[in-house]
């Protein structure tokens, strides 16, 4: 009988498994954040715009004894997690430096797709990719490049097939692809002609015989919810005075639904809303990029402002944590774009 698929050998190669002590570590680790309380305080101290907190300020949380609390945090600060230190009456606590990338990993990339996941399960199947896409991509980068004088031919097409591999690497394969690579290609050759000019003529970076406008970037790690939602903001608080974007350090396939309904309120259909990728483009060409929660993935550029921002994850809130994150946002984004007014004013 001749040897097929099912007589051959099953092989496990074992050794490339997690090692049995570092997995029991791990373990011990994991076990110790899988709370619901424990996680709320974990996420309530990584957007504490102090960095740390207090018993006091975490029992608000659940209503538990202050006791309880405690003991929640002496568990997290067991498995190394979180770090305390005493002043007076109260134990101030805050997460370890070493841990910090880490729990940013768990707060802002895995906890909301895993969540994002469950709420799309059961929306059907994903409509199939077209056999002409890349014909229609090809007539895409030929029309942007009529449009987009300043750029040579090749830079344009290369970067609308660059754009239409990263949306398609992050995001779903969908009939609104190709829509949606035209808004973020377009969006990535008006930052390089922005650049461009900006170095050729650093007093003016608008077309001439228009008034400079700011441009800010805000960015996170999925770009699915407070860099979406801080640029609306700034985009409607600013009536279209500032060039507001956002982009994120490793996008979503969407933007989280509580945050979906207020872009919706605040710009409607004026512009397509979906998580894109950071680029040294858009960073090169902000006057300012924010942070929230993701400040060591932008490059340094000279001359761009930069701002840090700790402010809640929306993914994870509820409906009325969301409100708050919200009105958090709006309240920074005023004072960023009243500092931008006076600064346009003292230099005439």
């Amino acid at each position: 009988m001749n040897g097929g698929p099912a007589e051959e050998t099953c092989t496990p190669v074992v050794t490339h498994a997690i090692g049995t002590e570092h997995a029991t570590a791990l373990a011990g680790v994991l076990k110790a954040l899988a709370d619901p309380l424990r996680l709320r305080m974990l996420s309530a101290l990584a957007a504490d715009p102090r960095g740390e907190a207090c018993v006091c300020d975490l029992a608000g949380l659940a209503e538990v004894s202050q006791p309880t609390i405690s003991h929640h945090l002496r568990v997290l600060k067991d498995v190394g997690v979180l770090t305390s230190e005493r002043r007076g009456t109260w134990v101030w606590y805050r997460i370890d430096a070493s841990r910090r990338s880490a729990v940013t990993a768990l707060l802002d990339a895995f906890a909301p797709a895993t969540l994002l996941e469950q709420t799309a399960a059961g929306v059907g199947a994903e409509d199939a990719p077209r056999p002409d896409l890349d014909a229609q991509v090809t007539l895409l980068a030929q029309r942007l490049a009529v449009r987009t004088s300043a750029l040579s031919a090749e830079l344009v097409t290369g970067t609308v097939r660059d754009s239409f591999a990263a949306l398609a690497r992050t995001g779903r394969v969908s009939a609104d692809l190709l829509p949606l690579t035209a808004a973020f290609a377009e969006q990535r050759l008006a930052d390089l002609v922005r650049d461009r000019t900006r170095a050729n003529h650093p007093a003016r970076s608008e077309p001439e015989g228009t008034a400079p406008r700011p441009q800010l970037l805000f960015v996170c790690t999925a770009n699915a919810g407070r860099s979406q939602l801080a640029a609306a903001l700034a985009h409607h608080l600013s009536q279209g005075s500032v060039i507001a974007r956002s982009a994120g350090a490793a996008p979503a396939a969407r933007v989280h639904p509580p945050v979906r309904a207020l872009l919706d309120e605040l710009v409607g259909d004026e512009h397509p809303v979906f998580p894109k990728p950071l680029t040294d483009e858009a960073v090169r060409a902000a006057d300012v990029v924010v942070t929230l929660g993701c400040g060591d993935v932008c490059p340094v550029v000279p001359g761009v402002r930069y701002e840090d921002w700790a402010v809640g994850n929306p993914a994870l809130a509820s409906a009325e944590g969301v409100a708050a994150i919200r009105d958090d946002l709006e309240a920074r984004v005023r004072v960023l774009l009243a500092s931008l007014h006076s600064a346009q004013e003292e230099t005439g």
